[in-house]
């Protein structure tokens, strides 16, 4: 069976919506992310609570995939896995480009 590639649903030449879902949580998180949290990236902003920490380190990936990077180690092309820095409480984001970037009027 030939593995089809979902790159075409997730990079193309529109910006992308990327939600940050977080998938696992060990330990003690300060800000208190758990398994389900989500936070949204936008052109025109971030919806939802994010450790400082955690945006630092996520944002290049973010911004990558929002403007449709193509990552040759990728499987799947619509998510990436991002952890957290801290080592002694990893919480680890699943960040998913999958849905197109809603467009605001201007004006």
């Amino acid at each position: 069976m030939i593995e089809m590639s979902n790159e075409e649903q997730c990079v193309g030449k529109e910006p992308r919506k990327v939600i940050a879902r977080v998938v696992s949580q060990a330990g003690y998180c300060a800000i208190g992310h758990k398994v389900g949290d989500e936070i949204e990236f936008e052109h025109f902003g971030v919806k939802g609570d994010i450790c400082i920490n955690a945006l630092f380190t996520m944002l290049p990936v973010v911004y990558a995939m929002m403007h449709n990077a193509h990552f040759p180690w990728s499987v799947d092309h619509c998510k990436e896995l991002h952890a957290c820095p801290d080592p002694k409480n990893p919480v680890v984001f699943e960040l998913d480009r999958s849905q197109p970037m809603e467009r605001k009027a201007t004006g």
